[in-house]
């Protein structure tokens, strides 16, 4: 018998327990489910193993801004299905989740049987988006070119990058991340070249690019 193994990345403990029940529900015993409540427990959950069946990604989650945790995953771990689910229904959010290499868009609104519906048929290797919603909407260059810069980052890279914009300095960061200030500025090398940008400030700017909705 075929069995699945779903993560459940999302904030909200009481969404994660809807969406616990309503897979039990309508796969049945062979779906395994582990939960994630922020970026970095993702990450975690993503070094012990890379061959979930599925991701279940909520749009803001601490640690992402707008679409990076979808380009993240994207960029490191291609062979695994990224289905986002967001409050945020405008076609905008869904055709940009599209463009950023998602499998599918689940608006939190849905019923259930339209949320079991949605991952049976990523999980049977189809791609499912809201029927309402129509494609109005198409990513910039610009937000293309970060996409592309992103997903060539490491996780450790991100969380850098995601400090920097955040404002923090690099001894702040050595602290969190429990590594010298000199591993950081490596980091922080490293991140600018491959984004193709000189200063904290231009780091920022393209990570704004991959907001959910374009300003």
């Amino acid at each position: 018998m075929l069995s699945y193994e779903i993560l459940i990345a999302d904030d909200h403990p009481l969404f994660r327990s809807a969406l616990q029940q309503a897979l039990t529900l309508g796969l049945g015993p062979v779906v395994r489910l582990v939960e994630a409540d922020s970026i970095a427990a993702l990450e975690v959950r993503l070094e012990e193993k890379a061959d979930w069946d599925l991701v279940l990604l909520d749009l803001n989650m601490p640690g992402a801004h707008g679409f990076s945790g979808l380009v993240l995953l994207r960029g490191q771990y291609p062979q695994i299905p990224v289905v986002m689910i967001s409050a945020q229904e405008d076609a905008a959010v869904v055709a940009r989740a599209r463009e950023f290499g998602a499998s599918g868009f689940i608006p939190k609104s849905s019923p259930l049987e339209t949320l079991q519906q949605a991952v049976r048929a990523v999980l049977d290797g189809d791609e499912w988006w809201p029927p309402q919603i129509q494609e109005t909407a198409s990513v910039s260059a610009e937000a293309k070119a970060a996409s592309a810069g992103l997903a060539s980052l490491t996780p450790q890279q991100f969380r850098v990058l995601s400090m920097v914009c955040d404002g923090l300095l690099n001894k702040q960061i050595a602290y969190e991340l429990n590594v010298s200030e000199a591993t950081v500025k490596a980091h922080v090398t490293a991140i600018f070249r491959k984004l193709g940008v000189r200063t904290r400030t231009q780091a920022a700017l393209l990570l704004q690019q991959l907001e959910s909705l374009p300003a």
